[in-house]
C-alpha cells in the first residue's frame, strides 16, 4: 500500500472539495461562515479569550441563546476553544484556535468591507427599488 505525503494529501483534498459541486461538504462550512453572529464572533475574539458575557456585551443584539450557540457550533468545527476554569463561580473562557486565528483576516475584511460601503449599498438599494416594475 502506497503512502501519500501531506502535500499530496493537500492536493487531493483540493480536488475532493469543490463547493459548486451540490454533495460537496464545503457548503455546510460556507453556510455555518456566513452567518451574521459567526461573522461577528470570529473579529470580537481576535484580541484573546474573552467570556460569554463579555462577548454578549461586545456584540449588540445578540441573544444568550444565539450566542451560545455559535459558540458551540465554532467549537465543534475548530474555530474556537472554550476552557472551563474551576473557581467559584465556574469562569468559561472562549478564544480563537490557531484555525479560528487563520480565519480571522476572511472574517474582518468582510466585516470592514461592509461597514464601509454600505452607504453605496443602500444607494443601489433605493435606484433599485425606485424603478418601474417591468
Amino acid at each position: 500500500m502506497a503512502t501519500t505525503t501531506a502535500a499530496q494529501r493537500r492536493e487531493q483534498a483540493k480536488r475532493d472539495y469543490d463547493a459548486f459541486l451540490e454533495q460537496c461538504p464545503t457548503r455546510e462550512l460556507l453556510s455555518r461562515l456566513t452567518d451574521k453572529w459567526v461573522a461577528l464572533v470570529i473579529p470580537a475574539l481576535a484580541g484573546g479569550p474573552q467570556r460569554h458575557g463579555e462577548l454578549a456585551r461586545r456584540i449588540a443584539g445578540v441573544s444568550q441563546k444565539m450566542l451560545t450557540q455559535t459558540l458551540r457550533t465554532l467549537e465543534r468545527d475548530g474555530l474556537v476553544t472554550r476552557t472551563v476554569t474551576a473557581t467559584v463561580p465556574v469562569r468559561v473562557d472562549y478564544e480563537l484556535t490557531p484555525l479560528g486565528h487563520e480565519l480571522f483576516p476572511v472574517m474582518i475584511a468582510i466585516k470592514n468591507w461592509a461597514e464601509t460601503h454600505m452607504d453605496r449599498v443602500f444607494e443601489a438599494r433605493t435606484r433599485y427599488d425606485a424603478r418601474p416594475e417591468t
